[in-house]
């Protein structure tokens, strides 16, 4: 069962972290690239703002953004700013997060994301937990995979293999983590594929951070994945 609550928790406490990390950077640094291509630093921080606004939007009922073009817009206006106002920026979107999901709401309702997708408005803060903790990775700042908590390792597994989960470009195929959970995914065939490895590799692929290279694959090639 998703615990929104707890969940929020865990936001705060990722949020409060890449803060911390982010202010030992300066103005320079932010400019420089990411590990995200064509993203400097700044277009993450920036992201990271705006998706915060983003999920207000959702959690109040509204779209999440006016358009992919405005999205796409509002990142490439703030990418450039100091690094004090993006972390600032950053802080303020961040609480006011928190404010929306502190307000007295039905959790079971269902909520629509971008591009038309919808989930329940307790996975909301979750999602934001993810975007909060994969982003910091790719920061590139010396917060990697590896450093994230089980919990939240094994969660995100758990929720790209569901998204994976009978689409039609990904062939059948099951993920097999390194304390022998298996779990499957995929839809196109019958599963004729094992991918395996240690879950922070296992991660890194599902969320397109990783190559998959360092993971183990039995029954054929690893195939590739579709866009987050």
């Amino acid at each position: 069962m998703i615990d929104h609550a707890h969940d929020l928790v865990s936001v705060r406490g990722a949020t409060e972290r890449l803060l911390t990390a982010a202010a030992k950077l300066d103005n320079a640094s932010v400019t420089e690239s990411s590990r995200l291509p064509g993203w400097s630093r700044g277009h993450v921080l920036a992201h990271l703002s705006r998706n915060a606004d983003a999920l207000v939007n959702v959690l109040r009922g509204q779209p999440m953004y006016p358009s992919a073009e405005a999205r796409d817009a509002d990142i490439e206006r703030d990418a450039p700013r100091p690094l004090d106002v993006q972390l600032a920026d950053l802080r303020d979107s961040a609480e006011l997060f928190q404010e929306a999901g502190a307000a007295p709401a039905d959790w079971s309702r269902t909520v629509e994301l971008r591009n038309g997708v919808t989930d329940s408005a307790s996975r909301v803060p979750f999602r934001r937990w993810a975007e909060v903790e994969l982003h910091h990775v790719d920061l590139g700042i010396g917060y990697e995979l590896e450093d994230l908590s089980e919990e939240f390792t094994q969660r995100e597994i758990n929720f790209l293999t569901e998204r994976f989960r009978g689409s039609a470009d990904v062939p059948s195929l099951v993920i097999e983590e390194d304390d022998g959970r298996r779990i499957p995914t995929g839809g196109r065939g019958d599963v004729t594929l094992v991918v395996a490895g240690r879950q922070a590799d296992l991660l890194g692929w599902l969320a397109g951070r990783r190559d998959g290279s360092a993971l183990t694959v039995h029954g054929g090639t690893l195939p590739p994945l579709p866009p987050l």
